[in-house]
């Protein structure tokens, strides 16, 4: 024991010293001096590593969060008009199927824009009836392009596995992390990746391992690949936040930490097996349900246009421009406005004029939570419409604590639209 408390132990280790014709000509001892004051400076060290990372994990969430909202304005812009002209041309034309290679990409360039708004912390993590077939299938489209010739994609993927109750932006974000790491595990020598999707049983007895988890119907996403396999001396801590054994610029530590965090917080769990040098897999699995999946295209084939007269308000003016095309077409009666002060002065002047006002949540001097509460206090059980595309200050629950009717995550189609205002309208509260 030292005087200041702490404590020094001291390792040794002897080692025969050869002579020139390799016989022993002594011993050589090695000493090493450890104490708990050494232990503590390099747990010091790591800790700010951590802390250095999580800094920049967060100015980087941050950043993602303002690209994703104006990239979301942009692709609010060129899917509607992609989507009026496509309604707009002959069924069978040459134009007609450009535009819809181009609603397409669009619709995939928004799921990325999601899996930011996911990566930011600021997306809508509302969970729904799924079926998880579709959403597998869809990442995996998505992985293809990014991935190099020398690794093959092998499916088994049952089309009729029991549903799911989770959010499908976060399941696509599961299987593109497990995927990304099998590609960096087959980067250097290529191999096979294999994504496995089906239904199962588990027992009370099954789940020993995981004693939190309810037995009963599971769906299994398993994920594996032939390239180098995790170390058993660093397995348990693979879960860890930030622990991450591929070099600088490569990954941040967060893919399986996010993983088990979504899976667990559904009831489910997430395990894993690997042999260094001979691969890995990870099996995923997501609680089931007897629910069926909602239909939402049928429900927009039911939806009727409408006469009734529109406040739109975006502080972007070509997405005011399109938004005013696309509810004419409906036939709605649009008066659009690009500033929430202007458009709060035209609700003064003519209150009973609008039957709903749709306006975008992020714009300067007024947001539109704070344009709608002025409205409400004017006009009472008003239906209004509130519009993002990234916002951390207001999600769908909290726009309904304040009164406001409908909540729109952008960019949004015109079936999505005309869906909701006949939804708000139609079950308007008296004014």
């Amino acid at each position: 024991d030292r005087a200041d408390g702490s404590v020094e132990w001291t390792t040794w280790e002897c080692r025969p010293w050869y002579e020139a014709n390799g016989e022993v000509g002594g011993f050589v001892v090695y000493t090493e001096v450890v104490t708990d004051r050494i232990k503590a400076e390099e747990q010091k060290i790591l800790l700010q590593q951590k802390l250095h990372q999580s800094q920049k994990m967060e100015a980087i969430g941050t950043l993602a969060g303002g690209i994703a909202h104006d990239f979301n304005n942009i692709l609010g812009a060129i899917l509607g008009y992609a989507e009026m002209s496509r309604d707009d041309s002959p069924t069978e034309s040459l134009v007609a199927k450009n535009l819809d290679k181009v609603l397409e990409a669009g619709h995939r360039a928004a799921s990325l824009v999601k899996q930011i708004l996911t990566f930011s912390r600021n997306a809508d993590t509302e969970r729904v009836i799924l079926d998880p077939a579709g959403i597998v299938k869809e990442a995996l489209g998505l992985l293809r392009p990014s991935l190099p010739s020398t690794i093959a994609i092998k499916q088994q993927i049952a089309t009729a596995t029991k549903t799911i109750h989770a959010n499908p932006t976060q399941v696509h974000q599961i299987l593109i992390n497990l995927c990304t790491n099998a590609f960096h595990a087959m980067e250097q020598t290529g191999g096979v990746l294999e994504v496995t999707l089906k239904d199962c049983e588990l027992s009370r007895n099954d789940l020993q391992q995981h004693p939190e988890v309810e037995p009963g119907s599971f769906v299994v996403l398993s994920i594996s690949d032939t390239g180098t396999g995790i170390d058993p001396d660093i397995w348990g801590r693979i879960f860890d936040p930030y622990f991450t054994t591929k070099g600088v610029g490569k990954g941040t530590g967060m893919g399986l930490s996010i993983v088990h965090g979504i899976v667990t917080g559904y009831g489910g769990f997430i395990t894993g097996e690997s042999n260094h040098g001979n691969g890995t897999i990870f099996h995923v699995f997501f609680p089931a349900t007897e629910e069926e999946v909602g239909h939402e295209a049928n429900l927009a084939e039911t939806a009727l246009p409408g006469t009734e007269r529109i406040l739109l308000v975006d502080d972007e003016e070509i997405l005011v421009e399109m938004g005013k095309a696309m509810l004419e077409q409906l036939g709605y009666a649009v008066t659009a406005r690009t500033s929430s002060l202007e458009a709060l002065t035209t609700f003064q002047n003519q209150p009973n004029e609008f039957d709903v006002v749709i306006t975008d949540q992020t714009m300067p001097s007024m947001t539109g939570v704070n344009l709608a509460r002025q409205m409400l206090k004017i006009r009472p059980g008003l239906p209004i419409i509130l519009c993002t595309g990234y916002s951390n200050l207001i999600n769908k629950e909290q726009a309904k604590n304040y009164g406001i009717k409908g909540f729109a995550m952008k960019p949004f189609s015109k079936k999505k639209i005309a869906v909701l205002l006949r939804q708000v309208l139609d079950e308007k509260l008296p004014s």
